[in-house]
């Protein structure tokens, strides 16, 4: 089964650079504390990567 990821809003994006507020809206995270599961991607660690003290991510077999 493929990989997925489990990410969450841990920190607000009140008073960061507009580059990480888009990157957190492409992850699909709004709200705090919110979850979403998504696969596994290059493109999805990478964006997390940049972003790393706003967003948790646990891995997930799915």
């Amino acid at each position: 089964m493929a990989k997925k990821l489990e990410l969450q809003l841990v920190r607000s994006t009140i008073c960061t650079p507009q580059w990480m507020r888009v990157i957190v809206r492409t992850l699909a995270l709004k709200k705090m504390q919110q979850k979403k599961i998504v696969s596994d991607t290059p493109a999805i660690r990478g964006m997390v990567a940049r972003v790393p003290h706003l967003v948790s991510m646990k891995e997930i077999e799915g």
